[in-house]
């Protein structure tokens, strides 16, 4: 059995997904379906019921966080685990949900993070009337890198579950420096070491 990593883990809110992220929708699938053993994106979904219990779908409707099509659950089968496969590490990663409820679900989202099979860290998340349904935006950033998510809902609380809007990050790769910006600081460097030269 793998042991937990020595990670720290905080809530993260859109904000958090800086330039070089990725958003993933599920706009250009084909309503109705099979989630389990679909990719999008590069990443694999797959379900732990099986087949037939999560589609790509309408759901319900646009929220603040999802928007049509998206993945839902069909009723009574939302109390699988859905495992995410990453193609690459992230230390960041965040999604829309929706649950069938109108109510406060302290507890509606659970991510769980893993780099392979080794446990990294796990937050959960309220649901809030968003606006009518109760949903919002899960996020987390670990202190070390994953590849693997799994995501369970609060079955007790709600029958349904619907989430779109995946979003991956990995603020530790430092973005490319522009031809022009790495031109200036190749000169600067240049003009220094001929001055240095000199004196």
């Amino acid at each position: 059995m793998a042991r937990p990593a020595a990670a720290s883990t905080i809530p993260v809110g859109i904000g958090a997904f800086g330039a070089g992220s990725t958003l993933t929708t599920f706009a250009s699938q084909t309503n109705g379906g099979e989630v389990n053993g679909a990719t999008v994106d590069g990443i694999l979904f797959q379900y732990s019921l099986g087949n037939g219990l999560l589609a790509f779908d309408g759901g319900p409707g646009v929220t603040n966080n999802i928007s049509p099509l998206n993945i839902v659950s069909d009723p009574g089968g939302n109390s699988g685990i859905l495992t995410l496969t990453l193609p690459s590490l992230v230390d960041t990663f965040g999604y829309g949900f929706a649950l069938l409820s109108t109510a406060v679900i302290p507890t509606a989202t659970t991510i769980s993070l893993f780099n392979g099979a080794t446990p990294v860290g796990s937050l959960s998340y309220a649901g809030a009337p968003d606006p009518n349904f109760s949903g919002g935006f899960a996020g987390i950033q670990s202190t070390l890198l994953f590849d693997h998510v799994q995501l369970t809902f609060n079955s007790a609380a709600a029958p349904a579950f619907a989430l779109d809007n995946v979003r991956t990050f990995n603020s530790t790769v430092t973005a490319m420096p522009e031809p022009g910006t790495m031109f200036l600081v190749a000169t600067g460097i240049g003009v220094l070491f001929r001055r240095r030269r000199r004196g």
